[in-house]
């Protein structure tokens, strides 16, 4: 498998904590973000939306590109069950689905690279304030909606799929200077989840592409 990433990319982020945790091997391919080596013509040919995450399966049949972690993810744990990343049943799985899509779908597309480069210079507004106006309304949300199904992790005791977009959004949101203080369940699962060697390898500065902080 070959990984097409950006170090500092949190949806690559949560597929890299997958691969990781279910210790599948992969191939890591930088796709500097920064200097748009996503839109270069051989990329796009692979992946027409210019993003990151993609995971390129070769042994499958016909080969296979993937191009949104939500579907990679559901494709790792289709192939690769153990150890799982959903719960067995169908309460507890609509919850870990609900817990990321709240991240995936509800947080970190507001607050992309391209949406803020979008607001900045097409728009003249404050990116910044854009960003941490999204991240802190949808955090609340997750806080609120956490405390009725966390345990250890977010849902019960057990690592999911809802933890793997936690971490890297939590990451986002420091980045920003959010103060996390505001959500102690958010961030007493993060600590739980942090403490994982899948969780610790996916890291950003773990990444072969990593820069220094600024």
């Amino acid at each position: 498998m070959r990984l097409y990433s950006f170090w500092r990319s949190s949806s690559t982020y949560r597929v890299r904590i997958v691969l990781h945790w279910k210790g599948v091997p992969f191939e890591y391919v930088p796709v500097n973000l920064l200097r748009g080596e996503q839109h270069a013509p051989e990329y796009r040919a692979k992946n027409p939306l210019g993003t990151v995450p993609a995971l390129e399966v070769e042994d499958a049949q016909p080969p296979l590109l993937l191009a949104q972690s939500a579907a990679i993810a559901e494709y790792l744990e289709e192939r690769f069950p153990t150890p799982p990343l959903f719960p067995r049943t169908p309460a507890a799985r609509a919850q870990v689905r609900m817990l990321a899509e709240q991240v995936v779908s509800g947080i970190q597309p507001l607050q992309n690279t391209a949406v803020l480069k979008h607001v900045r210079e097409a728009l003249g507004q404050d990116d910044q304030a854009w960003a941490t106006h999204w991240i802190s309304a949808g955090l609340a949300a997750l806080e609120t909606l956490a405390a009725r199904s966390a345990g250890r992790f977010l849902v019960g005791d057990d690592f999911s799929w809802a933890d793997c977009c936690l971490v890297p959004q939590l990451a986002n949101a420091r980045r920003y200077h959010l103060d996390l203080s505001a959500y102690p369940l958010l961030s007493r699962v993060e600590q739980a989840c942090l403490a994982l060697d899948a969780v610790q390898r996916a890291a950003p500065d773990a990444q072969p592409d990593a820069q220094p902080r600024r």
